[in-house]
């Protein structure tokens, strides 16, 4: 059985996005932070997340969440 997908049924994707571009971190940025935490992630599935146009992986999400040193509420905030 793969790894859980959560589907983006909330802006889980915008969330990421506008945390971070406050942090003043770019897309490439996070994807290199990301595979050096072992998380498996290409720029363009980190596009593609942002957009809404990918299911994210458990694994991704919590990756995400240390890498912006966020909380899981604020990238699971509805807006």
């Amino acid at each position: 059985m793969g790894e859980q997908k959560i589907k983006q049924d909330i802006c889980i994707g915008a969330n990421i996005r506008e945390i971070r571009k406050q942090q003043g971190i770019g897309q490439t940025e996070l994807v290199r932070l990301l595979q050096l935490d072992g998380v498996e992630i290409t720029r363009e599935s980190m596009v593609k997340i942002e957009r809404g146009a990918q299911h994210i992986q458990a694994s991704q999400l919590r990756g995400i969440r240390n890498a912006l040193h966020t909380t899981y509420d604020a990238l699971l905030a509805e807006r």
